[in-house]
């Protein structure tokens, strides 16, 4: 007899990381979403330069975590993996949905939406399936999910986001083969407008080029 797979609805809890305090000083309003191996507290580290009194940063938390080497001491988490992967999307939505929510942002701010590698695929489904307005919208050495298409980022040309593409020179997971197809298939489904940077360096987040993006 062959196993049955069967699924239940329950409620869990996750946690989240901020930066700064959010006051009417405030400018800037970022959400950033961490890649494979990271923990939003410690992500947060590369935000640590931004001016304090203008800038509030969310760092939600991928949810799936587990131990990053054989000594059981660091611990990382992945935001989604091949297995169940429509119901872990749309598990982390709604998480996010709350995380706004709790943090009840004022539009009056500049809200800046970012991911960095896996979370990419995170930011942009959410963005895609939520049309969430927002003034900068930010792909850190990551890409956009296949399924995803012009139709759901037309609403980021109605609130003229501005959308940035980051990747460094020697990214051992986007060469430059995979790079020219990806800014192809970004400039197709997003536009020409928008920006293209990169820098010298591999698969990292840079301070540098976190603090250029509200200079």
């Amino acid at each position: 007899m062959q196993p049955t797979e069967k699924q239940v609805t329950y409620t869990t809890t996750n946690s989240y990381s901020t930066l700064n305090t959010l006051t009417s000083e405030t400018k800037n309003v970022w959400i950033v979403c961490h890649g494979i191996g990271y923990l939003s507290r410690f992500f947060l580290r590369y935000f640590k330069d931004l001016p304090a009194n203008e800038n509030y940063i969310i760092a939600p938390q991928a949810p799936s975590k587990y131990y990053l080497n054989d000594k059981y001491t660091h611990i990382g988490a992945s935001w989604l993996t091949r297995e169940n992967t429509r119901n872990e999307i749309d598990n982390i939505i709604t998480y996010l949905n709350s995380v706004c929510v709790q943090e009840n942002i004022p539009s009056k701010h500049n809200l800046i939406i970012m991911g960095y590698s896996q979370g990419v695929s995170i930011v942009s489904r959410w963005l895609a399936k939520q049309k969430i307005k927002c003034q900068q919208f930010v792909l850190y050495a990551g890409t956009i999910p296949n399924e995803l298409t012009t139709e759901d980022f037309l609403f980021l040309k109605d609130n003229n986001t501005k959308t940035t593409v980051i990747v460094g020179e020697n990214d051992e997971y986007l060469d430059e083969k995979r790079r020219a197809i990806e800014k192809e298939r970004v400039t197709s489904i997003i536009g020409e407008a928008t920006r293209f940077i990169t820098f010298e360096g591999g698969h990292e987040v840079q301070k540098k080029i976190i603090n250029a993006l509200v200079e």
